[in-house]
Order: structure tokens, then sequence, then C-alpha cells
């Protein structure tokens, strides 16, 4: 039994990771970072923060409608239901990390645009 759940996660895991959008980022970050000199340099990458964090917040949000739907229809899910439950919660922290920092560097970089 162990080894069927093992192998359905991993294929779950594949099948998320080759339907997700890769998206790259739309300039070289560590360059842009660099060489911000200006307002609007720094305006642009405090908006490239606020855009990331937005995404993640979606992803948030995404994961907390997952959360709920485990913990409420658990008995759909049989032994699992406890995984992907504490899965979410995993990835809702790690996100929830993520668009404290986006959004702490764009306030940063919206202060260095003022002065």
């Amino acid at each position: 039994m162990k080894s069927k759940l093992f192998i359905f996660l991993i294929l779950l895991f594949g099948a998320l990771v080759a339907c997700s959008e890769m998206k790259s980022h739309p300039m070289d970050m560590s360059q842009a970072v660099q060489s911000a000199t200006t307002k609007a340099d720094h305006e642009a990458l405090a908006k490239h923060y606020e855009e990331t964090a937005d995404e993640m917040q979606a992803k948030v949000d995404e994961h907390k409608q997952l959360l709920e739907q485990y913990q409420a229809k658990s008995y759909l899910y049989g032994r699992q239901a406890e995984t992907f439950k504490q899965h979410c919660q995993t990835l809702i922290n790690a996100y929830q990390i993520a668009v404290t920092a986006n959004r702490a560097m764009a306030e940063a970089h919206r202060e260095m645009a003022q002065q």
C-alpha cells in the first residue's frame, strides 16, 4: 500500500510540474537590483516585487481552498487526507513567507525611489 501511495504522489507531483507555467522574470533581477539608481528603476523593482507578492498571495488563497476541501471531506481521500492537509499547510506557510518578503522588498524600493 505504501508503495502505491508513493508512486501516486510521484506521478501527481510530475503532473503538477508538467502542467505548471514556468514564468521567467521579465528582467534580469540581479542586474536590475545592482544597477538601480534612478527613481524609475526603483519604482520598476517595487512594481515587480508587488506583482510577485500578488501571485504568491493567489497561491496562498488557492491552497487555503484546497485545505478547506481536504478538511471538510477528508473521508474522500482516505489515509492520504492527513498528508494532503499537511502538504497544503506547508505550501501556505511557504507562500505566505514569500508574500511578506516580496512586499517588504517592494516597500524598500519605494522608499529608495523617494530619496
